[in-house]
């Protein structure tokens, strides 16, 4: 089978844009020149790698199957190429990091330390929700990923390198935010409003509510963390958040952290990697960085 890696750049630039036109662009050729370079890799295949239905591209089996090979391939070459960078004194490449939408409170000041003292590093960060950064560590389209819940269901590297305290809070304007050592079972009539189901602060929160035998009355759940506060600010609710996602002046905000005994859940941050996979120079690195840095976090 006689494949060039040319070609196979063509196909992952269509694998990840889902567009033939899309892919000529990314990888600086005209759209039948890459139409030509895709076909080749069918015919050497021996069978098709891809079928566009209602226009929109979709991998066959062995499409898919390629794609992972492919992925890979294009993952050791860019290690190669980062060693070989090191050996002549050079610490330049891509890093592509992928985080859950709570991450991105903390995070990109790490980026920015990080690119600082390497500067000729380029930085792809991905923000997504827990789902899209799981799906993309099945995939295993980046360098690092980063998130409080790692999957169970995958086979992966995981390692803690921060404390993620999640935390109660309520309108500052509440009666119940002058109050100490609350306890949970006044909290029964109080509702709630919660991060949409699947997101990591959601497992943890459910979870811990399970163990207080608590059924809390949830009014309405959010995809991020800004409508969450603003929520609690306008009086819908309390609220369980990241201490990350309330920022660095919480007194100057209105939003009170509730002193209860059950309170803080005991939550972290986790680097997390496919099983078996071989990280890049860059990312070693940025993985010491990230646990160097986070001792300031905490």
């Amino acid at each position: 089978m006689n494949i060039t890696y040319r070609q196979l750049r063509v196909f992952l630039a269509l694998v990840d844009t889902g567009s033939v036109s899309a892919a000529a662009r990314t990888v600086h050729v005209t759209q039948p020149t890459a139409s030509m370079q895709l076909k080749e890799i069918s015919d050497a295949v021996g069978l098709p790698i891809y079928e566009v239905v209602a226009r929109k591209v979709h991998l066959t089996q062995i499409g898919k199957e390629l794609a992972i090979t492919a992925r890979t391939m294009a993952n050791q070459w860019a290690v190669f190429e980062q060693q070989v960078d090191g050996l002549k004194g050079l610490t330049r490449g891509r890093l592509k990091v992928a985080v859950v939408s709570t991450a991105k409170y903390f995070i990109p000041r790490i980026l920015g330390s990080f690119c600082a003292k390497y500067p000729e590093i380029e930085i792809s960060l991905e923000v997504l929700n827990r789902d899209g950064v799981v799906k993309r560590l099945e995939e295993n389209l980046d360098d690092l990923y980063i998130m409080s819940r790692p999957p169970l269901n995958l086979d992966i590297e995981d390692e803690i390198f921060m404390s993620n305290p999640l935390l109660l809070v309520a309108p500052k304007s509440h009666a119940i935010s002058k109050k100490k050592n609350i306890d949970i079972t006044a909290l029964k009539s109080e509702n709630f409003i919660f991060r949409e189901k699947g997101s990591g602060t959601r497992m943890a929160t459910d979870e811990h509510f399970k163990k207080l035998k608590l059924k809390p009355n949830v009014r309405l759940e959010l995809g991020s963390n800004e409508a969450i506060k603003q929520a609690v600010i306008g009086g819908l609710g309390l609220a369980v958040l990241s201490k990350y996602s309330l920022g660095e002046n919480r007194d100057q905000e209105e939003v009170a952290i509730l002193k209860c005994k059950d309170f803080p859940i005991v939550s972290s941050w986790h680097i997390v990697t496919p099983k078996g996979k071989k990280l890049s120079p860059i990312a070693a690195i940025f993985k010491k960085h990230l646990s160097d840095q986070a001792k300031g976090w905490c």
